[in-house]
């Protein structure tokens, strides 16, 4: 059945039918379709706009309805133009001419972008529960490895020696300003736009602000017209899942180095571990490489959007139809590498003989050496001079800079004395950098101490 039939005098073209049918994907809206059905039909029965009988009757076939998809009863109909029109059908075939009287005061305009802010909503609170999650897990790997010393790095090189502890707890700063993103993202989705009909509102005395509490929104829509143009909220939502992804990829894509036998860092669990087909040997991050691969493709999902709403006139516009499989696609991604993810990082095994090992090469204490020159003395500008011939000399004798004899120091500079072997320990470049936000052991505690109160703050329990 078509809900505008009656301007028609010729059936849909079979092939433009389905052409421009959603049903196949806005299909998982139906619980938030009913809802929203749901509390417009107890609206139109309390402002006596629709007999309350039947307002009742609308209300309990619905209910009924939902019980039946969610058993598996009654199979949703691909030949529906959309799910809108696969509930109004049901519902008229259950209960008769009291179904026709749901629509009133509603058009699928407003009633689509209600769905829409629904599932945003629901889906939020789902990835936002697997954030926590992944915060959890970075900070039991936080708390495991404060002590454990690894190189930290810039463009890619050996620059100076962290902690492991330090390096979790970036990401962990990563996915909570994810997580903050998500609330803010929240809010901007929790307003009801029912209500606004296809543009212009409508002629009824309908109580807006009713159906907003019953259904739990925040505020009401401001203005007609944007309220069923509006997909700002779908676009700060994938943009929040491509940031997620892009903060997953990046993790993923220091495991796999990490998990190279050049690197030795970490080695990922058999169980999120693939093999090939024609070396018995080897042992795959394909996980990982996988979660770095569907980044784009999340990202590809917000160019769709962001291209598809760029030249739109107000108000709707089908266009706009577009907006459903970039959004389900990009949730369902995300929440399903935020499980992979999760699991795949809380059963890795560091290996913390073989980061300290790499700290001590690639002389990560240069800086420390610079540092006490000016703490003796010297300009920085001086120190970081003497400190590279320093460098340069030790890489052609090949030693690093704590196997230099003093009588060596003293030839680049006579500042140095013995006092400066101290200062260059892989231990003493780490502790010596206890400032707030720093790696060293004290200042990483802080931090730690810190992540915990916030995931008390947002309710996790530790």
């Amino acid at each position: 059945m078509k809900l505008w039939g009656g301007r028609f005098s010729q059936q849909t073209d079979e092939m433009a039918d389905a052409f421009h049918s959603s049903i196949t994907f806005d299909c998982r809206l139906y619980r938030h379709d009913i809802n929203g059905s749901i509390a417009h039909a107890q609206m139109l029965g309390r402002q006596g706009i629709i007999p309350a009988s039947d307002a009742g009757a609308i209300v309990e076939a619905l209910k009924g309805i939902m019980a039946d998809i969610d058993s598996g009863a009654l199979p949703i109909d691909p030949r529906a133009e959309d799910i809108h029109t696969f509930v109004e059908t049901e519902l008229v075939a259950r209960i008769g001419d009291a179904g026709r009287r749901l629509h009133t005061g509603r058009s699928r305009n407003d009633q689509v972008a209600l769905d829409m802010r629904m599932y945003i909503k629901d889906e939020i609170d789902a990835i936002d529960a697997l954030i926590k999650g992944l915060l959890e897990t970075l900070l039991a790997a936080s708390r495991a490895h404060v002590d454990t010393i690894m190189p930290g790095f810039t463009h890619m090189q050996k620059a100076q020696p962290v902690t492991l502890a330090h390096y979790l707890l970036a990401y962990f700063q990563m996915f909570k300003r994810d997580h903050r993103r998500l609330a803010y993202c929240r809010e901007g989705a929790d307003e009801m736009p029912l209500g606004a009909g296809a543009l212009a509102a409508t002629t009824y005395p309908i109580d807006r602000a009713y159906v907003r509490d019953i259904l739990g929104f925040r505020d009401i829509t401001a203005n007609s017209i944007d309220a069923v143009s509006d997909r700002d909220f779908c676009v700060e939502f994938v943009s929040c899942l491509s940031m997620i992804m892009m903060h997953m990829s990046r993790f993923c894509e220091e495991l796999v180095i990490w998990s190279t036998d050049a690197f030795g860092f970490v080695e990922i669990s058999d169980a999120f571990s693939t093999g090939s087909s024609i070396m018995p040997q080897k042992k795959n991050p394909d996980m990982a490489e996988l979660i770095r691969g569907k980044t784009g493709r999340v990202y590809g999902s917000l160019m769709g959007l962001l291209a598809m709403l760029k030249g739109l006139p107000l108000a709707y516009n089908k266009d706009m139809q577009e907006d459903k499989e970039a959004v389900f696609d990009a949730a369902d991604t995300v929440k399903s590498c935020l499980s992979v993810f999760c699991g795949m990082l809380g059963s890795a095994t560091f290996i913390a003989a073989n980061m300290r090992k790499s700290a001590q090469g690639g002389y990560t204490n240069a800086t420390d050496a610079a540092d006490w020159l000016v703490k003796k003395g010297a300009t920085f500008r001086d120190a970081h001079e003497i400190t590279g011939r320093l460098v340069l000399y030790a890489i052609k004798r090949g030693l690093p800079l704590g196997e230099l004899s003093i009588d060596e120091f003293k030839n680049i500079s006579e500042m140095f004395d013995e006092t400066v072997y101290a200062a260059l320990s892989i231990e003493a470049c780490v502790e010596a950098r206890n400032v707030p936000g720093g790696p060293a052991r004290g200042a990483v505690l802080r931090e730690i101490g810190e992540a915990e109160a916030f995931l008390c703050e947002i309710g996790v329990q530790l």
